[in-house]
């Protein structure tokens, strides 16, 4: 259950439809059959210029083979209102089994060759689990899909996130480092920018203790330049 921006609200109202739930990252060897008895057989050997372009190819197909299919990084963790919490961004390189595009209004469907999901948990509880197991993905394309930045969400277990302890959520924009989140308490709760290894996709998350109003939002860059500032959140 999420509170967040509008275009979020589409992308969840769209994972709805499509998930009946709630919404909101070897190598081969040949060998040369022998020549006729009495024979050698032997091949010129290869110039310097054609074996450094084979061990080039050979080194990109080892790397190619040796990247996951699946890469997670936690973004934020933490206690609040004595339970534990915490917000993981999990790439999927191609559309994991199970999981089918949403459908949009007009018949066709999202376009996505990769999946990105935000994992949020509160007290060992994923938030959104009654969707599914996709409900808090997103379909992008690739590792640089900029579709995401710019959102940001208030996510909690119950009531739309309006009470109870709460999670913000941000996948900023790539010049934002971190988030402040002044309360009207006038305590200030600083979430530095994380990134998952190997793409453009990135979060900050806090959380927000059961009572607590947010007065502000803000984001600011590495040399501490305020980016954006924030009001519509409570």
């Amino acid at each position: 259950m999420a509170l967040s921006s509008a275009r979020k609200a589409a992308v969840a109202a769209v994972a709805v439809a499509a998930l009946g739930g709630v919404s909101f990252f070897g190598a081969s060897a040949s060998e040369a059959a022998p020549g006729p008895a009495g024979h050698a057989s032997s091949a010129p050997a290869p110039d310097s210029a054609s074996a450094s372009a084979v061990a080039v190819a050979e080194r990109s197909v080892s790397a190619h083979r040796q990247a996951p299919q699946v890469v997670t990084r936690v973004i934020g963790k933490g206690r609040v209102d004595g339970h534990r919490w915490s917000v993981a961004l999990e790439f999927h390189r191609t559309l994991p089994k199970g999981y089918t595009l949403p459908g949009l209004p007009d018949g066709t469907t999202m376009p996505g060759t990769s999946l990105l999901c935000q994992r949020m948990y509160i007290g060992g509880v994923r938030i959104d689990h009654q969707g599914g197991p996709w409900s808090d993905c997103q379909p992008v394309t690739g590792t640089n899909d900029p579709a995401p930045a710019g959102e940001m969400g208030l996510w909690g277990l119950h009531d739309k996130g309006l009470d109870g302890s709460r999670l913000m959520v941000a996948n900023p924009e790539p010049d934002v480092a971190y988030g402040v989140i002044t309360l009207t308490n006038g305590h200030r709760i600083k979430a530095e920018t994380v990134t998952v290894p190997g793409t453009t996709y990135r979060a900050w998350a806090a959380a927000i203790p059961d009572g607590q109003t947010i007065a502000a939002v803000d984001q600011y860059d590495s040399r501490h330049h305020q980016l954006t500032h924030d009001t519509n959140w409570h």
